[in-house]
Parts: structure tokens; C-alpha cells; sequence
């Protein structure tokens, strides 16, 4: 993620805030203890709840199969990240399209939040990684990375800049210029022949499940009627979303309806609230898995003021194992707290057809002698810090080099 999209996300979140947000641990007056039940009887998981920590998804391997931190490890980290923020470096030239396009100055812009507990939001396997791809997973990777390179390949930036791309005189665009990507694309692509090539954030369409929330902004919401969750997930620019859980014995949709957000069946096991979740469509990425994405879900208020978020992932044609994340979310004040406004991304909204047209003109004027080749510009995946359509950078390693 660059730093102007973190940026976004910092802004994004729509509550207005009367009062100062509570962290996690200690009881706020009013709020329901854990074992509070609904007037229908159901365990009451009600209100609004927000991260306090900053916690990657994946642990850093220096801290092999290390849980949590010590209280001194975590100040130590946080003297030192708040120092590397501070410094907010400009790794491209200055002037450069690259070093506008990242002109969020990190001390401002972004959310800065204290070193968690926990070391990872991983705790299975041990290591606090994400396990190994399968040899499915691999190959499908390995075609969408080739796609990608073959439409910078004739990019006058990418040969300037990007290390990986052909060298020598610019010869004609890839033969894949026109061809359809290997699978739908979820990230842009260095092409703009319709809505799909710009991926699903330029297109407002990025919010996710399981949305577990690490350093960025991130504010979900509760509600509850008889035989009915619902949460209202106000996270990223502008693309929040709601989402119903029926409480129910029924079997899951029949697997030709697919959905965004897959289908969800809920039950209540003691106090704890278990989501089954498959039907995902194909459209859809969760760290390289698609439809055959499984999440089972387990929603457990442990105090009055936290919640436990645990959640199993599992896709046997992606990855080796099914792998586990756990997170504590603070439930905020009732009274001076509220999610006013529906989310709406209006960059996607407003700016889509800009640029599509844009695209357009540009083809034209070239046809007519005029101005340069639009294949052989970079719109995306050029000298920035993202892998294009892939989500599952390494925090500590960064991208592969072909892509930054």
C-alpha cells in the first residue's frame, strides 16, 4: 500500500468524535457488561468498536514464534517507528510525477497508532505467517505477474526505471496490450480500455472480508434485531459497507450465487457469535484466494469494553494449511459517538469516466499524428511502492523488485 493510499484510509473514517476515543481495558459507566443479553435473550455484541493498536497481519521473522511483546519491547518499537515517520523521506526525484503523486506528508496525513501486544495478527500457524502458496496458487500468481509486466514492458518509464523491464529501443507495444488479463483484475493494470483495467479501488470497490484492521483507520458498528446481525464496516476511502448475518440453521445459497462478501450463516455458541462464510466470487481477492475462499468467524465480547475478532481462513487450492488471525476491538462511548454519514468514494464516482475518456482523446490524437504513443505511457505499476493486483507484500521485505 503507498503512502498516499494510507493516507486515504487515515481519512476516511467517517465518525465524529464528541470526546476523545477509548482505548482498550478499563469499564466506561453505561456500557452493558459481557454477559449482557438483548431483550430477546441473545448475547449483546451491540455498539461501535475501533482498533487502539497498530499490529501487522504477518510477524516480522526476527520474531520467529514470539506472541506478544513485552511493554519495553513495544516502547523501543515505537521510539523507533515514530523516528522513520518523521523523517518522511521522498524516495523519487523531486518534481517527478512519482514524488507528487506520494506528496502526503506522513506526520500529518496518516494514522499513527502504538505498537499492539501482539507481535502479529497471525496466531496459527505458530510463526505468524501467512503459509506457503500451493502449486495452483503459484502458478495462477506467476500469470497475472507476467500480464502485468508485459504492459509496462513498453513503457517509456518502466524501461527508465523499473528494474526487470527490456532494455534497447522502444519497439512495438506487448501483443498482450489487447488481450484479456488471466483473471479478473482486483488491482490496476497499466492500461485503461475500461472500468476493469483500473482495479477495484479506483473503482470504490476495494472494502473486504474478513476486514481486520492494522495501522490505517478502521470503525465498525453493531447492531442486532431477532435472528439478525448487522455490521456496518466504515473502513477505507469512502467504501464502507453493510453487512447482514442471518442467524439460521439453513444451508449456504447454492454455490452458482456468488457474492463480494460471500454469503454468511450465523449461530450463537454460548456467548460467542460463529459466521460460516463461503460463496465468494471470482471478482473478489483475499490474499490470492478468490471463490474458494472458506472464513469461519467468532465474535466474543470478553468485557464491556472488548470484543474478540478470531478468524479461520482457509482455501486448500491457495494455500498448504488453514491459517488463523485474532484481534481485541475497543468498544467506543455510546453518547458521544456516531456514524453519521453513508460512505460514498467519489474519486471512483467522478473520476472513472475522466479517465476512461481521457484514455480515449489520447488513442485518438495519436491516430492523427499527434502527441505520443499511450502505450508507451505508464499509468500504473511504475515506479511506485505497490504490486500491482496482489495483496500480500511482505511488510519487512517489501515488493518484488520488478515492481517498485
Amino acid at each position: 500500500m503507498t503512502r498516499r493510499t494510507r493516507g486515504w484510509v487515515a481519512c476516511a473514517v467517517s465518525v465524529a468524535v464528541a470526546g476523545a476515543l477509548v482505548g482498550l481495558g478499563g469499564q466506561v459507566a453505561g456500557q452493558a457488561p459481557p454477559g449482557a443479553r438483548t431483550p430477546w435473550g441473545e448475547p449483546d455484541l451491540q455498539g461501535i468498536y475501533t482498533n487502539a493498536y497498530d499490529t501487522p497481519l504477518q510477524r516480522s521473522a526476527r520474531f520467529a514464534d514470539k506472541e506478544f511483546f513485552s511493554d519495553e519491547e513495544r516502547a523501543q518499537l515505537d521510539r523507533a517507528r515514530m523516528n522513520l515517520l518523521s523523517e518522511d523521506q521522498r524516495p523519487h526525484q523531486r518534481g517527478s510525477e512519482q514524488d507528487v503523486g506520494g506528496a502526503y506528508n506522513s506526520t500529518i496525513f496518516l494514522t499513527h497508532k502504538p505498537t499492539g501486544k501482539r507481535t502479529s495478527l497471525i496466531v496459527d500457524p505458530p510463526n505468524g505467517r501467512v503459509p506457503p502458496f500451493t502449486p495452483e496458487a503459484q502458478a495462477r500468481r506467476a500469470a497475472l505477474r507476467q500480464y502485468e509486466q508485459a504492459l509496462l514492458q513498453a513503457t517509456d518509464v518502466c524501461k527508465k526505471q523499473i528494474a526487470g523491464c527490456q532494455g534497447g529501443t522502444f519497439g512495438p507495444p506487448s501483443p498482450r496490450r489487447n488481450e484479456p488479463p488471466p483473471m479478473y483484475p482486483v488491482g490496476s493494470i497499466n492500461r485503461a480500455d475500461g472500468p476493469e483495467d483500473r482495479g477495484l479501488s479506483e473503482r470504490c470497490m476495494s472494502a473486504r472480508l474478513p476486514d481486520y484492521s492494522g495501522a490505517a483507520g478502521f470503525v465498525l458498528q453493531i447492531g442486532q434485531s431477532k435472528g439478525v446481525v448487522s455490521i456496518f464496516y466504515d473502513t477505507g476511502q469512502g467504501q464502507g459497507w453493510q453487512r447482514i448475518i442471518p442467524i439460521t440453521a439453513r444451508p449456504h445459497l447454492p454455490a452458482h450465487l456468488r457474492f463480494w462478501w460471500g454469503d454468511s450463516r450465523g449461530r450463537w455458541e454460548g456467548n460467542t457469535l460463529v459466521v460460516d462464510v463461503t460463496n465468494f466470487s471470482a471478482k473478489t481477492d483475499f490474499q490470492g484466494s478468490r471463490e474458494n475462499l472458506h472464513l469461519v468467524e467468532r465474535w466474543t465480547r470478553t468485557d464491556a469494553q472488548t470484543i474478540e475478532y478470531e478468524v479461520t481462513v482457509e482455501d486448500p487450492t491457495t494455500w498448504t494449511q488453514p491459517w488463523r488471525i485474532k484481534q481485541e476491538l475497543g468498544k467506543q462511548p455510546d453518547g458521544p459517538n456516531r456514524i453519521y454519514k453513508e460512505p460514498r468514494c467519489h474519486e471512483g464516482n467522478h473520476g472513472m469516466p475522466a479517465m476512461l475518456a481521457g484514455a480515449r482523446t489520447a488513442e485518438r490524437a495519436f491516430a492523427q499524428g499527434r502527441g505520443p504513443d499511450p502505450a508507451k505511457s505508464c499509468i500504473s505499476g511504475c515506479g511506485g511502492f505497490e504490486v500491482v493486483g496482489i495483496d500480500d507484500v511482505d511488510l519487512e521485505e517489501g515488493p518484488p523488485r520488478a515492481a517498485r
